[in-house]
């Protein structure tokens, strides 16, 4: 028989497995340790401090997402002194960049005054672009900290807008490398890093060029993990609002690997998708067409009813009169020049069953062996 391990969270016992984190078994027994670094899935880096806790005979805070469990160790998560650390971090965050949401003050001018301006221009930098979706911003609220403890830190790198789907905001980046870790160990694209040092900190693509020159490819991964502003879907920058929006599980349509999405529906309109954590088979991440390629929903060119093409011209029709037409057209044809004459194409981007149906209809109903697929192409 294997012993139980044991550790002592907040005066309560609790048994975990070896090789597991202060923060795994804490999150396992509904324990909050708030995080904005720590990634599921991949090497924990403590870069935050946020998630920071006391251990017993320890001589400083030690990061819970980085420490591993031990038998009879015990650990307080919300002492004053962890507390305390925590405020420090937020504010030191909350005054170096741009994190201008209500959390701080207006810099001087009339509360009520600033809420009229930025409601009136919404898209206006005088509010954050993610503004009630901010990780920092909740922890921020929690702690009850504002950035105007410290000097404000003067933004170094301008914001990068040329790329097609995301907009880089730097000013807002907390260096959390979170967007870092799923590129380049959830999604493997390598395509950004961490650059440069000190104050000159960035996250950088390649030799420090536009996510468009770089080798991106737009998978979004590093906008629906980032814990901020810093990384932001261009469509809907300042104009959608978390509060706006409604979210329906669905699953996504381009090939037959089932990714569930959120589609994000605003005034029944599809404005974004994001991929559904902690459910297979992607547990959140998407392709670049699973996550930017869904205006075709709402063009106003998109086909609502089957066609059939008379005299040189398409009119509507019903899908029962299409169907007949399309089989009766295949009965002609393999009862002039036979079954052979007939071929079929397949595709990658369906199902399983719906490609075993296919080549069932075509061996068994057109009686031709001349199935291909796309994907051998």
């Amino acid at each position: 028989m294997t012993t139980a391990h044991k550790i002592i969270i907040n005066g309560n016992e609790l048994s975990f497995a070896q090789g597991e984190t202060i923060l795994e078994v804490s999150r396992k027994n509904g324990i909050d340790i708030p995080t904005l670094c720590h990634l599921k899935g991949t090497i924990p880096t403590g870069a935050c401090r946020i998630c920071v806790v006391e251990v017993k005979g320890a001589r400083s805070l030690v990061p819970s997402c980085a420490t591993p469990a031990s038998d009879n160790m015990v650990v307080h998560t919300e002492s004053p002194k962890v507390v305390e650390a925590r405020k420090q971090i937020l504010q030191l965050m909350l005054s170096s960049g741009n994190h201008n949401c209500a959390v701080r003050l207006s810099d001087g001018e009339d509360w009520t005054s600033f809420q009229l301006k930025v409601q009136a221009q919404d898209s206006t930098s005088e509010l954050c672009p993610v503004w009630g979706d901010c990780t920092l911003q909740n922890l921020a609220y929690k702690y009850q900290v504002t950035g105007e403890e410290f000097p404000p830190t003067e933004t170094r790198y301008p914001m990068e807008t040329v790329n097609p789907f995301i907009v880089r905001d730097f000013s807002r980046c907390i260096q959390c490398g979170r967007c870092v870790q799923a590129c380049n160990e959830v999604q493997v694209n390598n395509a950004i890093n961490l650059g440069y040092r000190g104050a000159n900190s960035k996250i950088v693509a390649g030799v420090d060029r536009p996510l468009k020159d770089s080798d991106c490819v737009f998978c979004g991964e590093c906008v629906q993990v980032c814990p901020v502003g810093a990384l932001v879907e261009k469509e809907t920058r300042c104009t959608v609002r978390p509060w706006e929006i409604k979210k329906v599980r669905t699953t996504c349509s381009y090939c037959g690997v089932g990714c569930q999405i959120y589609l994000h529906v605003k005034d029944n309109k599809v404005v974004s998708v994001s991929g559904v954590e902690d459910v297979s088979p992607n547990f959140g991440s998407l392709c670049v067409k699973g996550r930017f390629g869904f205006n075709f929903i709402n063009s106003k060119e998109r086909l609502t009813t089957p066609l059939i093409k008379e005299n040189g011209k398409f009119k509507e029709a019903s899908w029962e009169e299409a169907l007949k037409l399309v089989a009766s057209k295949f009965n002609d044809i393999k009862s002039k020049h036979g079954g052979d004459s007939l071929a079929v194409l397949a595709s990658a981007r369906i199902t399983n069953e719906e490609n075993y149906i296919i080549q069932k209809f075509t061996r068994g109903v057109l009686k031709t062996n001349n199935i291909d697929h796309c994907a051998r192409l």
